[in-house]
């Protein structure tokens, strides 16, 4: 059936046709995307149309009453009806007899509502409209879409254009107001780009901003890059549509659940690569409004309407002023744009020296500008020029400015014609919590913390692009950090460094992740961590490149993934690997670090009472209870010194769960009595701990707590069921299984046993409870949350003390993840 046939079945069998029509244009698998929401709103428009004219037949002797119109306004104004999408009509009169408009009111909404579908209607005179439009921008907006349906066609175009009219004369005022309102939704729900589960439709680069550029555009004022704009849009409502039809619900946010799907009934590959697609198409809006806005901004900010044509027609006004920046590069109006004796064409490095200029300016780069480097400049050869080489060092140096410029780049393909590896991961999503960027946006941000960093390292330039590439084998299959590593040695010879600086670059990438995942997943008592650490980083400058490279990743991931605890946990395994560097090796005979005078006199406290003593203090980085920052996130330190015996681990963890406590991190250790005490060892555990909500139990109350769990009088485990029975789990995504590894060669005292999996209550103690169960000790423990991840490390040993045999190391890692999984 065709599309004509579906509207004149629809038009001639009243609601119930229109219905069915609708259903059977929806169930065509052919017909998606801008087709389908042109024939659903032409279905629509008809079926509408004839329920106006059938409702005046009856009451107006066949004839359309004067001084009556029916128009569609908002997202049906625009033709832009999803399957689930709300019909926005307005109901517009002369102010006749009010009783005949409210029962034709009562006749034209009743079936839409009989049908199931959305609502969002209203009845007004042209001077009510034009009044509710001046109070209720919104209002305002959406009758800049108003399109004619049926009735008085006369008084539907006098509304326009005297909308369009006070659009346009009252532009000075409402388009601040219309900005204000973008800003306040971006800050409550964020930037489309770079959230896993975006709203469509209200976060920041989402159709909503989509239609505030088409209101700009209805002002006169100034006008979006329309390049790639149409199709971004066209992007964000297919994939509307998709969720509409498969969620069967009117739903603008894409949640985690239904990626696959969406993905699949848009013929795409997986979630990621609908989430690409997503991403590419709110970056596309996102520059199109801070260029756009930012245009707003100049032109009402000079009241230059008017002065402007006299000065096009060579009156009045002088042009603005040009400042030199840097060869071929100018300031001008607050951007930053060419000179007028540039030559692109002929100056490959001018991209990156405009680019350059503009970031250590703090200034944009105009859109013109941008445009025309995109369109004339050469390619760079190969390798670059030490002009072009130093640019790029310095763009990525300015700090905060770089993103904005390096975006105004990337939106005309400059990026990936320097970067051709940058393809790969442009908008790449992560799918993980601790991240709150995509890929490329990661990598860029970590260049801004490193430029803050570039003091402390001998070698700021390496920094900055190990910064920018230190992620880059993330758009490939396999361990990004060994992909990364190829790409690097090669971006670093195509851009001009010598062999040497790139063979630190690509180390650098290679092991970015050694420091910290080394500071918080082993024993930095134990020689052997700290000589792995130091033969493959083989440097003091590079471990001093690797130390700062290693913050700035971590500050540029997010919040969850730095803290003052982890950074000081690096900073003492940087300072123990720079002095087997500089020829101090320890030997394995050593003993661990001096425990410090507080935990001595815990553990002379704990020997000397044989039950254990505890410290719940505020972290010394800030009073306890800051309303913001990250002591709040880290909540409190909890120091516990215990006489050494089995089944303290999974006792204090199980304690902690039972008492809704967060463990944020954890550390356990084996702490010999000092001299002039009794012979004895005593384990001490240092926790970071926050409360799930409400306020921190009383040490006492913990202490005691903990008393009847060791001497098994608390049913710790019992208490935990409990507690999942009564608190079923939210439905959601399904986490991916915890997965056990023995690692290999990671100490000579002990058999270290890695588990990464989802952070859940009660999780530390039955890992602690399974190893007990293996009959292993516990010498050590690092416990780190990353979001809703955990990445421990346990070091253990047989009951004699010694390292696991291979096969018995390999059957505890088993049972372990079988415990898991359970």
């Amino acid at each position: 059936m065709t599309g004509t046939d579906v509207r004149d079945e629809a038009e001639n069998s009243g609601p119930g046709g229109y219905a069915a029509a609708r259903l059977r244009l929806l169930d065509e698998g052919a017909r998606s995307g801008p087709p389908r929401r042109a024939a659903l709103a032409g279905l629509t428009d008809d079926w509408l149309a004839g329920l106006f004219d059938a409702v005046a037949a009856e009451t107006g002797a066949g004839r359309p009453p004067r001084g009556v119109s029916l128009v569609a306004v908002g997202g049906y104004g625009r033709g832009e009806l999803s399957p689930r999408s709300d019909l926005d009509l307005l109901l517009l009169h002369d102010g006749g007899d009010p009783g005949a408009i409210a029962a034709l009111a009562d006749r034209l909404w009743y079936p839409v509502w009989d049908l199931g579908l959305a609502l969002d209607h209203s009845v007004r005179t042209p001077a009510e409209a034009r009044r509710t439009a001046g109070d209720d921008l919104k209002v305002q907006l959406g009758l800049l879409d108003a399109r004619h349906l049926a009735g008085d066609v006369t008084l539907t175009a006098q509304l326009r254009t005297t909308v369009l009219a006070d659009w346009r004369n009252q532009a000075a005022r409402r388009l601040p107001e219309l900005r204000e309102l973008c800003a306040e939704r971006a800050a409550r729900q964020g930037e489309l780009r770079y959230l896993l589960e975006p709203d469509l439709k209200e976060a920041r680069g989402g159709l909503r901003d989509a239609t505030a550029l088409r209101a700009v555009a209805a002002s006169w004022l100034a006008d979006a890059p329309r390049e790639g704009l149409a199709d971004a849009r066209r992007r964000l409502l297919d994939v509307r549509d998709a969720l509409h039809l498969t969620t069967g619900r009117a739903t603008d946010r894409l949640a985690l659940q239904e990626q696959d799907q969406v993905a699949t009934a848009l013929d795409l590959l997986d979630a990621d690569a609908l989430l690409r697609q997503v991403y590419e198409a709110a970056r596309v809006i996102s520059y199109a409004s801070d260029v756009t806005w930012r245009e707003v901004g100049r032109v009402l900010r000079s009241r230059a309407v008017r002065p402007r044509l006299r000065a096009m027609l060579g009156g009045g006004k002088q042009a603005a002023d040009r400042s030199p920046l840097a060869e071929g590069v100018v300031e001008q109006d607050g951007e930053v744009v060419l000179a007028r004796t540039a030559r692109p064409e002929r100056d490959p490095v001018l991209p990156l020296r405009a680019a350059a200029a503009a970031a250590q300016a703090g200034l944009p780069l105009s859109l013109h500008a941008v445009r025309r480097l995109a369109a004339a400049a050469g390619p760079l050869p190969t390798p670059w020029p030490a002009e072009a080489r130093e640019q790029l060092v310095t763009l990525l140096g300015s700090g905060r400015p770089t993103v904005d410029v390096w975006e105004a780049l990337e939106a005309e393909g400059l990026i990936s014609r320097l970067l051709p590896d940058w393809e790969r991961v442009r908008c790449r999503p992560q799918r993980n919590a601790v991240h709150v960027w995509t890929v490329d946006r990661h990598l860029i941000e970590t260049a801004v913390r490193a430029s803050a960093l570039t003091r402390r390292v001998g070698r700021p330039d390496l920094l900055l692009v190990a910064a920018l590439l230190h992620d880059i084998g993330k758009g490939w299959p396999g361990d990004h950090s060994l992909t990364g590593e190829t790409i690097a040695r090669d971006v670093a010879g195509r851009i001009g460094f010598d062999r040497a600086d790139a063979a630190v670059l690509a180390g650098l990438v290679r092991h970015h992740l050694l420091l910290v995942e080394t500071a918080t997943r082993r024993d930095l008592d134990d020689p052997a961590t700290v000589r792995a650490v130091a033969d493959a980083v083989g440097t003091q400058s590079t471990l001093e490149l690797l130390h700062a490279l290693t913050e700035a990743d971590a500050l540029a991931t997010g919040p969850a993934a730095w803290s003052s605890w982890r950074g000081s946990l690096v900073a003492e395994l940087v300072r123990r690997v720079s002095a087997v560097l500089a020829g101090d090796v320890p030997d394995d005979s050593e003993t661990a670090a001096a425990p410090t005078a507080e935990h001595e006199r815990l553990a002379v406290e704990a020997w000397r009472t044989g039950g254990p003593v505890l410290a719940l203090r505020p972290q010394p980085e800030a009073p306890l209870g800051e309303p913001s920052g990250e002591p709040e996130r880290l909540g409190v330190e909890l120091l516990i010194a215990v006489p050494d015996q089995p089944g303290v681990l999974p006792s204090v963890a199980g304690l902690l769960a039972v008492h809704r406590l967060t463990v944020r991190t954890a550390e356990l250790r084996a702490l010999e009595l000092p001299d002039g005490v009794d012979d004895g060892t005593v384990l001490l555990l240092n926790w970071r701990v926050a409360a799930e909500y409400g306020s921190l139990p009383q040490a006492a109350r913990l202490r005691a707590d903990l008393v009847r769990a060791l001497d098994g009088s608390l049913d710790i485990a019992g208490r935990l069921a409990e507690r999942d029975a009564a608190y079923p789990r939210r439905r959601g995504v399904v986490a991916p299984p915890p997965r056990v590894t023995v690692a290999p060669a990671a100490s000579r005292h002990a058999t270290v046993i890695e588990v990464r999996a989802q952070d859940a209550p009660g999780l530390l103690f039955r890992i602690g409870r399974a190893l007990e169960d293996a009959k292993v000790r516990v010498r050590s423990a690092h416990v780190s949350t990353l979001g809703a991840n955990a990445v421990d490390a346990f070091y253990v040993t047989g009951p004699a003390g010694d390292p696991l045999p291979e096969e018995e190391a390999a059957s505890v890692a088993r049972r372990l993840e079988e415990a898991l999984r359970a």
